[in-house]
């Protein structure tokens, strides 16, 4: 059955609720931190910008040839915004837009459904459950942009059906990009097409799955796309679950993401419309996703937001309330936007290794800082760039375990922050020589056995 679609409230009042949701998560992003899956994509841009297309790491050392370079228009993004803002501030703009496009797109399409309040309320609760997605600048910044505008076609269609789905093809054919998530995009649409539209409109679905199905391969990999996602997908950290792949924890931050999740359920089941099946399968499939990947829980929360908001019936304050309180929230943007961010690791340290021109064993971020600074390192992001077994000692190095000591051996210089498990390792290593350390990082020589 096609849900109908409610009365929906002026934009004069809708209006405000949206902008006011969109500064706030705007406000969140400026005031992030630089994550370990950014700044890579800098020196990378810079080889696109100047005409060559990547199919290897010109950074790294360890072997790399054979690389399929897919997110290519990530790389210019980056680059471009770390130079038209002066270097990592840059950076946190092209988060916080990302940000605020993102919450932006889900309030006016959740309030196209309810109310301005019920908008606001749920995107909102999103931001919260989803921080991490929203403070944390690295490449998913894309894909917490455009997912929300991809659900919002879906839902709009799925009240009032029309040609107006066929704007998901060209939207996942940018989305390829820019951000492996456009597959989590692709399977919430297959689920929405087999689920609700083909049910009433069978052949335009499976034309618009098979456009849209097609978009993907429209990279500069073409149909080499599929082997890149199958070695980015199966990584030594996606193996193992550490950093950005880490599963679903007791930590506080994953604990308010199910928290979201619960309330969203516990609002939709009490109301009296309810899941459509395209969400409720759609959010199953999101929540397994999410426990073996935390950071799934911002498309989780988005989707379940939908039927959250509309069991709810609120009106929201006075557009002219909100209208000041995003306005407040905007100056508090720009305001965020003057100093530069924090150093994520340590600038000083990484121009000084880079401009020896040896290679750097770094941590993740130090090794890209590195990078960025014309230097070279033996293993960093991508990691899906590099062989299994590079991949792996680098893995258990920077993780401090001890069958990666090895891969000291494989470089000249070793940066690692002072306190991490791989920086107290250093400090007891009898091949490193410590050279300097401050702003909570050490570099290291390493030490060469004499010829005798």
């Amino acid at each position: 059955m096609v849900a109908r679609r409610p009365e929906q409230p002026p934009f004069t009042v809708l209006g405000p609720a949206v902008w006011l949701s969109a500064a706030v998560a705007v406000f969140v992003g400026v005031l992030g931190v630089i994550g370990a899956d950014a700044l890579w994509l800098v020196p990378l841009g810079d080889r696109l910008a100047h005409g060559q297309l990547p199919n290897s790491v010109p950074y790294a050392t360890a072997p790399t040839s054979g690389w399929h370079d897919v997110p290519a228009g990530a790389e210019l993004a980056f680059w471009a915004a770390y130079h038209a803002f002066g270097g990592l501030r840059g950076l946190v703009v092209l988060q916080a837009v990302a940000a605020g496009v993102g919450i932006g797109a889900l309030a006016r399409g959740i309030g196209r459904q309810s109310s301005a309040g019920a908008a606001l309320l749920t995107s909102l609760l999103v931001v919260a459950g989803a921080l991490p997605a929203v403070a944390v600048t690295n490449v998913s910044l894309f894909s917490f942009a455009l997912f929300p505008i991809l659900l919002g076609i879906l839902e709009s269609d799925s009240a009032d059906p029309g040609g107006h789905i066929w704007f998901v093809v060209p939207l996942l054919a940018l989305w390829g990009n820019l951000h492996g998530a456009v597959l989590i995009g692709w399977s919430v649409l297959a689920c929405y097409l087999v689920l609700h539209r083909g049910r009433h409109r069978a052949g335009e679905a499976s034309a618009v799955l098979a456009a849209a199905t097609v978009a993907l391969f429209l990279n500069p990999e073409l149909w080499d796309t599929p082997r890149y996602y199958w070695w980015a997908f199966r990584n030594e950290a996606a193996r193992q679950g550490i950093g950005l792949w880490a599963p679903l924890t007791a930590s506080a931050l994953d604990g308010l993401s199910v928290a979201v999740l619960v309330l969203f359920v516990g609002l939709a089941l009490r109301g009296a419309r309810r899941f459509q099946l395209w969400e409720a399968v759609a959010i199953l499939g999101l929540a397994a996703a999410t426990v073996h990947v935390a950071r799934n829980a911002a498309w989780l929360l988005s989707v379940a937001a939908y039927p959250a908001a509309r069991s709810l019936s609120l009106p929201g304050p006075r557009p002219r309330l909100l209208a000041v309180a995003a306005a407040a929230v905007t100056v508090g943007v720009a305001a965020g936007l003057v100093p530069s961010p924090g150093d994520p690791g340590s600038q000083v340290l990484a121009r000084r290794a880079a401009r020896t021109g040896e290679t750097v064993l770094g941590e993740p971020v130090l090794g890209q800082q590195v990078a960025l600074e014309g230097g070279r390192v033996w293993v960093d992001n991508p990691l899906d760039a590099f062989r299994r077994p590079d991949q792996r000692l680098y893995v258990d190095w920077f993780s401090g375990r001890a069958r990666g000591s090895t891969a000291v051996d494989r470089a000249g210089l070793v940066l690692v922050r002072a306190h991490s498990t791989a920086g107290r390792l250093a400090a007891k290593d009898r091949r490193l020589v410590l050279l300097t350390a401050r702003d909570g990082a050490a570099l290291y020589r390493v030490r060469r056995a004499s010829g005798g």
